[in-house]
């Protein structure tokens, strides 16, 4: 039953970018994806908290995957690299959810725009630490304020959005890495970055959590 679960997004998902959301309705999306209404009210409760799903699921995907980062690697350096690979990562993982989001988003309902904007600001939060944390360490400039550094680190990432193609002339690993490359190359202080383990990083791509 997941599997139908997984088509009534899929196909809201292809109707919504093509026709907005309320261009499109329940029997349109169950029609699409071979479904019935009974099926779709088993997962959804109203076409409302499909779009909150549809929202949730690449936001939940960058907050684990911040936390994970923030558990397995114990210098901010490292946490960093592997936050912000996984972020550029879900512009592809999840490329028409987010899009769905970018133009559908003022219509979701207050509670649902309020689960959201928690896991977001939590988000944010996990960069704001992990910045603040290597300037502690010593590892970021101590000179870049650190809500401006996030929110600028966050904006640059988030505009990927705009221009990502799959089709494109690099994939979106590489691309992570490119990510990675500047930021680190703009937060790390001199003595960091002539450190051998972050001149051999630089020479190399970095595929953290590249199974996933």
């Amino acid at each position: 039953m997941a599997e139908l679960k997984e088509r009534i997004i899929q196909s809201s998902l292809d109707l919504f970018e093509k026709h907005g959301y309320h261009g499109v309705s329940i029997n349109q999306i169950v029609e699409h994806c071979g479904a019935s209404k009974g099926g779709f009210y088993h997962y959804f409760h109203s076409k409302d908290e499909l779009l909150y799903v549809i929202h949730d699921t690449f936001i939940t995907y960058v907050l684990d995957k911040a936390n994970q980062a923030k558990e397995t690697y114990q210098t901010p350096t490292e946490q960093l690299q592997a936050i912000v690979h996984s972020f550029v990562r879900v512009f592809d993982l999840y490329k028409a959810h987010i899009y769905v989001f970018y133009q559908e988003s003022t219509y979701l309902k207050p509670h649902y725009e309020e689960l959201i904007k928690k896991k977001r600001d939590q988000f944010k939060q996990n960069i704001f630490e992990v910045i603040q944390k290597g300037q502690e360490a010593g590892e970021f400039r101590n000179e870049l304020p650190t809500e401006i550094a996030g929110m600028a680190l966050l904006g640059m990432v988030n505009w990927t959005y705009k221009w990502y193609r799959r089709e494109g002339e690099k994939p979106i690993e590489d691309i992570a890495s490119i990510y990675v490359d500047i930021i680190l190359h703009a937060f790390l202080t001199s003595e960091e970055m002539n450190k051998d383990t972050n001149q051999e990083y630089f020479l190399k791509k970095a595929f953290l959590f590249e199974n996933d």
